[in-house]
């Protein structure tokens, strides 16, 4: 049990009593008394760095709920919501659903086939591939099974495969299909701790020693007992380690963040309420999955909250992010959406593109009906009563848009995992779509500020949730300083990490999120930039770079990614990519420029239909008005070592499998600048 230091308690301002948020709160008990009906493995510290280590938890007068274990809260669920729909998968054109009772007994099934694999206390089951019912049972039979889940990206090549299965001595592999078995299979070899493969997808290609279908897999599970099963559950403590999220690697090596089952459980029930999501007794919510569930967005929002609130989740195709995602959301028609920034922008961009294909009088109309809800929006607060000519346009266009977009039913759009831009924020207003920002980290278990229909501002993160704490510390004069965290949602530690632990952690246990920020008077937050992006120029100016780079790509509809360098150089420089067409199988940008980089040149006067007739100065026109926008961004600028000074077009838009973007569509800045170090070093020779 801890508690922040008196005067640490001070500096950050307290949050909303939990007992405020729920409305059937129990009578509010000590934490005493709460302490003393729980069951905790012994700890001597806030944090550990070893996979069978336990932690103090951050308990806090305000919000002191019962920790509980994993198992303990679907257990609860299943009391609950046993009858409801918890999965639900397109096979061929049939949706096949699993109850939560179903769901329950297939996680403990599965459970059973780890065990009897070997799985060790405090081992990992490591899961590599895309969102799916299977995705979900192994996860959830992990833990279980007394394991430690750890999700694998997709996109990872074999070593960063090796790496995380090693780090969290993996003794079994779940892969979902043969292109992911292929990367495994090139580096089992060097896996100590290894014992067994599981594919969850399409046909064995041929039989391998200690490899399994799915179905022999759950099969296996017929041979363990109900009582071994409960035994190994029993001994489970809510401040240990049950799941690790490896960060994406975009400052270096990928860490393991460890989180216990108080951080999941805690998390999955606050946090989602702070966001408005209702428990199935009131409303069941419906949410599509289809965001990678080993970034800890998706898994906090799509796997332990729909445990926690009885929600139905369809999975989308694979395929989601290469178009087939809009059809999922048309036949499933969900009441709550997440999207990362740059998911949030395509979408922007895909129907801009569909506008500019209508004849005159619908796309007039459009336009019409977007501009009223946009001024209809920023004018008054979501509540408050709109105009007749705001209804109009909304049923007159809004709504029919709202339903080709399989949205109709949407109440809540969430946008997560890194800053998303003014520009997108106001397109989606104009839609009458609010975003709702949840800012946090991997290391808080994701949300620590939550925006939502109670707690809404522009461009803001939203408040803290209620029951967690933050402070701003080395604040400057205006007001600006970098954001801390405390709450039962902080980790317990970095796995075998005990130097990038403690750097994480002040003395106190509040964790660093390296992360700039400003909070006003009513408690909103607003991040301002990251300390390790935050560009030093020679002449010692500090600059955040990501409010030039948004207001570049604001200015300029034709650039899809804007990168500023310029630490430790003598002025600001930029690399700028133009918006082209994605090629829908290997989802590598081509060299066709987008349907609206083509209007944009046209307005201006220019041909080009390609990239490649734009960059290296062969398009006048386009590099002269990309000049002009970019002197309009130093127009307003508040010094002369904020102008940028020089910039260039590279032949290539950023991707994934380009390696400029990390698996959540953030950008790699260290990778860019080693990337395209000759281009940058051009900038700067004399």
């Amino acid at each position: 049990l801890s508690f922040p230091k008196d005067d640490q308690t001070k500096t950050g301002k307290k949050s909303l009593n939990c007992d405020d948020l729920l409305s059937n709160a129990a009578e509010k008990k000590s934490i005493e008394e709460v302490l003393a009906g729980a069951e905790l493995a012994p700890a001597q510290c806030l944090w550990t760095t070893e996979a069978s280590g336990s932690v103090q938890l951050r308990m806090d007068e305000l919000c002191p709920e019962q920790p509980i274990t994993v198992h303990q809260m679907f257990t609860n669920s299943v009391q609950k919501y046993g009858k409801l729909t918890a999965l639900a998968s397109k096979r061929g054109n049939k949706w096949e659903k699993v109850t939560f009772s179903e769901y329950y007994h297939l996680s403990r099934m599965a459970a059973k086939g780890f065990l009897k694999l070997g799985l060790e206390q405090f081992h990992s089951v490591a899961i590599l591939g895309f969102n799916s019912a299977e995705w979900f049972i192994a996860a959830v039979g992990t833990v279980f099974a007394g394991g430690i889940m750890a999700g694998i990206y997709t996109t990872n090549s074999p070593d960063a495969c090796l790496y995380v299965a090693k780090d969290s001595r993996a003794n079994v592999i779940v892969v979902e299909n043969q292109k992911q078995l292929d990367k495994i299979l090139q580096v089992k070899d060097k896996l100590p701790h290894l014992k067994a493969i599981v594919q969850y997808s399409g046909s064995l290609k041929e039989k391998l020693p200690n490899f399994y279908s799915w179905e022999e897999f759950m099969g296996l599970g017929l041979e363990v007992s109900d009582q071994e099963l409960d035994e190994v559950i029993s001994s489970q403590k809510a401040n240990q380690c049950c799941a690790l999220i490896y960060t994406s690697g975009t400052t270096g090596s990928p860490k393991g963040v460890m989180l216990s089952h108080d951080n999941i459980t805690w998390t999955a029930h606050h946090a989602s309420r702070a966001g408005d999501m209702q428990p199935a007794e009131i409303r069941q919510e419906s949410l599509v999955s289809y965001l990678p569930l080993s970034h800890i967005a998706a898994q906090i929002y799509d796997l332990w909250t729909g445990i926690q609130w009885g929600e139905q989740v369809s999975f989308a195709q694979p395929d989601a992010l290469k178009g087939s995602l809009v059809d999922t959301l048309r036949e499933v028609t969900p009441t709550a959406h997440m999207g990362v920034p740059r998911v949030w922008e395509k979408i922007m961009e895909k129907i801009k593109e569909g506008i500019s294909r209508c004849g005159y009088m619908k796309r007039k109309l459009v336009t019409w009906a977007m501009s009223v809800s946009l001024e209809a929006n920023q004018r008054l607060t979501k509540d408050e009563e709109k105009s007749f000519l705001f209804t109009l346009a909304d049923s007159l266009v809004l709504q029919k848009l709202h339903a080709e977009l399989g949205i109709s039913n949407c109440v809540k759009f969430f946008s997560g995992a890194a800053p998303i831009g003014n520009e997108t924020l106001q397109f989606f207003l104009g839609l009458n779509i609010w975003l709702y920002e949840a800012y946090g980290m991997s290391e808080s278990s994701g949300p620590h500020f939550m925006s939502g229909p109670k707690a809404y501002r522009f461009s803001s993160c939203g408040k803290v949730v209620p029951g967690c704490r933050y402070k701003l510390v080395n604040v400057d004069a205006d007001g600006i300083g970098e954001v801390c965290f405390w709450g039962r949602n902080v980790f317990m530690g970095f796995l075998n990490l005990e130097d990038k632990t403690k750097e994480a952690l002040d003395e106190d246990g509040w964790l660093r999120s390296g992360d700039l920020g400003k909070v006003d008077e009513d408690g909103f937050l607003y991040i301002t930039g990251r300390i390790k992006e935050l560009i030093i120029t020679a002449g010692g100016e500090n600059v955040a770079p990501l409010s030039i780079e948004d207001a570049v790509k604001q200015e300029l509809p034709i650039i899809s990614n804007a990168m500023l360098i310029g630490d430790k150089r003598k002025f600001l420089s930029m690399l700028l990519t133009l918006k082209c067409t994605i090629n829908p199988e290997t989802t590598e940008p081509t060299d066709i420029l987008s349907l609206g980089a083509v209007e944009f040149c046209q307005r201006h006067g220019s041909q080009s239909t390609k990239v490649s007739d734009i960059i290296g100065g062969k398009d006048k026109i386009v590099y002269q008005s990309i000049e002009e926008g970019i002197a309009r961004v130093n127009s307003k600028a508040t010094s002369n070592a904020q102008r940028i000074q020089k910039w260039t077009i590279i032949g290539k838009d950023f991707s994934i499998v380009g390696g400029e973007l990390g698996p959540t569509m953030k950008l790699r800045r260290p990778v860019v600048l080693q990337m395209y170090h000759s281009e940058i070093e051009s900038f700067y020779r004399e």
